[in-house]
């Protein structure tokens, strides 16, 4: 096909990036009900979405990347591709995975002219909650709250997604429950730091076995844990296809009673190709609007798995491809009505139940992973006498660990990983861990002088006298650290939100308490240690 020149939309750029420093606020989005309004006319709003990301791999594959390319932080590439996604009528983006450290304000800024709003991921390919071995710790909490702090001030965020298809089958569906920690802490972060009211939601596979289980996980218990918007990707609707024989039908029959506003996170089956996008009709028609908030084309760039609505030809060229031109037709006869916000009384406000665990379903609804909380790690760090060496390699932990949780006692209480009986410390960073569990270990061997030893891998230090703060979190914790400790977590301590992407102390309520270098284990992971070595832990000499 006859590439795309950047010369028939230079001056639709030109004019986007020039008057971006003088943007106006569009109006917010916010939820009713099951629904998204605008919030100042009070007009229902329906997605007319696109994924807008190049090359990112999805962060649970084995062959995830660690580096990605942050689409909010290039101007000339926002200013090449927003005249073409206005030519889709796209009022929504998507973006997987963004560098709060960089200035998004330029991209930001044009997308607000455009009147186009973003959900961003919370994530990134080398941070997120892995549903092999998940983890909700303060690594992850502070990444999370980044990314938050570098987009809270742009009036066109929709909101973000906690987690995509973190679990897609019935033996990892545990890893829900680190998300669903993820979802509160979030939440909890964005009221604590005053920001205006964003939408924390998660994208879900269209896997037939846990789909059902995963929308009622996500949407029952305590409010402030539940999420605030549900994302669906989903790609039944393949070819010619139609309301009934893609499956639309029961999913919508599915969602009709569902308390938060629902749409599809990604959709676009690609087989056959080009896409016709058929499916947009249904979409945007009477027999879905009452249920569904519109949709997300995945997506714009074409890469290798031959998604794209566009190829790149260079920073300031591309080429169109046929299904940018089917879409663009389909999009253009459709027109959803709504209902206005003022004239709407939601009818389902009720949450649904927890579902059971079993064989089928692993995530209690509770507990949840505890909430992170730097502060509180390195409080209990300060009251250590017995800890790991800092010349011993993290390769050398996962062996220390089972050693140590392997003896008898209790020593590794307060960092169990167990679903449904998380220690204090379990969200705590490894070299933490693992120190907590030798100290616990050595304070029950008072006829041991060697007892702080482990192979030389631990040694002794001084204990530092806590603060009133620190007394009252560890108190909380308790002496075996499986106490429930319930001050909240300080966050980043980016600031208040700039949306320039600045940021300034590490965490603004541990200002001052010891910092230790480590990496972070997989909270079942590590469970996984503490079983198996409590076979061999018999068998082994106690130190």
């Amino acid at each position: 096909m006859k590439g795309f020149s950047f010369a028939s939309t230079a001056i639709a750029a030109a004019s986007l990036l020039a008057s971006s420093v003088v943007a106006a606020d569009v109006d917010p989005i916010v939820i009713k009900g099951s629904k998204f309004f605008y919030k100042t006319n009070g007009t229902q709003f329906f997605m007319k979405g696109v994924a807008y990301q190049q090359d990112i791999i999805n962060a649970n594959s084995s062959s995830a990347k660690t580096q990605y390319s942050d689409p909010l932080a290039n101007a000339a590439a926002c200013a090449r591709d927003i005249p073409l996604l206005q030519q889709l009528q796209t009022n929504t983006i998507r973006v997987y995975a963004i560098d709060p450290t960089q200035d998004h304000t330029k991209c930001m800024q044009m997308l607000q002219n455009a009147g186009i709003y973003l959900i961003a991921d919370l994530s990134q390919p080398s941070q997120s909650i892995n549903r092999d071995t998940p983890s909700w710790n303060n690594d992850l909490y502070a990444r999370y709250t980044s990314v938050v702090d570098s987009l809270a001030n742009y009036t066109n965020v929709l909101g973000f997604f906690a987690g995509n298809e973190v679990s897609n089958q019935a033996n990892n569906t545990g890893a829900s429950a680190f998300v669903k920690a993820a979802v509160r802490d979030t939440k909890a972060y964005i009221k604590q730091e005053n920001y205006r009211t964003m939408g924390v939601g998660y994208a879900t596979n269209d896997d037939a076995a846990i789909r059902a289980n995963l929308a009622s996980y996500f949407n029952c218990g305590d409010p402030a844990t539940a999420i605030d918007f549900w994302g669906y990707n989903i790609y039944s609707w393949c070819g010619d296809s139609t309301f009934h024989e893609s499956g639309f039908d029961v999913r919508t029959q599915e969602f009709a009673s569902y308390s938060v506003p629902v749409f599809f996170a990604e959709y676009g089956c690609n087989t056959p190709s080009p896409r016709q996008f058929t499916e947009v009709g249904a979409l945007y028609g009477t027999n879905m609007t009452p249920v569904w908030s519109g949709g997300i084309v995945y997506m714009y760039f074409q890469e290798a798995n031959n998604y794209g609505l566009a190829s790149v030809i260079s920073d300031t060229s591309v080429s169109k491809l046929p299904d940018f031109t089917a879409l663009s037709s389909q999009i253009a006869k459709v027109t959803p009505s709504g209902v206005n916000s003022a004239s709407y009384t939601p009818t389902n406000t009720q949450a649904r139940s927890c579902p059971a665990t079993g064989t089928d379903w692993r995530a209690a609804a509770s507990p949840l992973p505890p909430s992170p909380n730097p502060q509180l790690c390195s409080c209990m760090y300060q009251g250590l006498s017995c800890v790991v060496k800092s010349s011993v390699s993290t390769t050398d932990y996962g062996t220390l660990f089972g050693t140590v949780c392997g003896y008898p006692g209790n020593a590794c209480s307060g960092i169990n990983a167990t679903l449904g009986n998380f220690g204090a410390y379990s969200m705590c960073n490894a070299t933490e861990q693992l120190a907590f569990a030798f100290n616990q270990y050595a304070a029950g061997q008072t006829n041991n002088p060697s007892a702080c030893d482990f192979g030389g891998a631990a040694t002794t230090k001084a204990t530092q006298s806590p603060n009133a703060a620190c007394r009252a979190l560890v108190s909380q914790a308790g002496t075996a650290g499986t106490g429930t400790v319930t001050s909240a977590p300080s966050g980043t301590g980016s600031g208040s939100g700039s949306g320039s992407g600045s940021s300034s102390t590490a965490s603004k309520a541990a200002a001052g308490l010891v910092t230790v270098p480590a990496f972070n284990f997989g909270m079942l992971q590590l469970g996984v240690y503490a079983v198996g070595a409590a076979m061999a832990g018999a068998g082994m000499i106690l130190l």
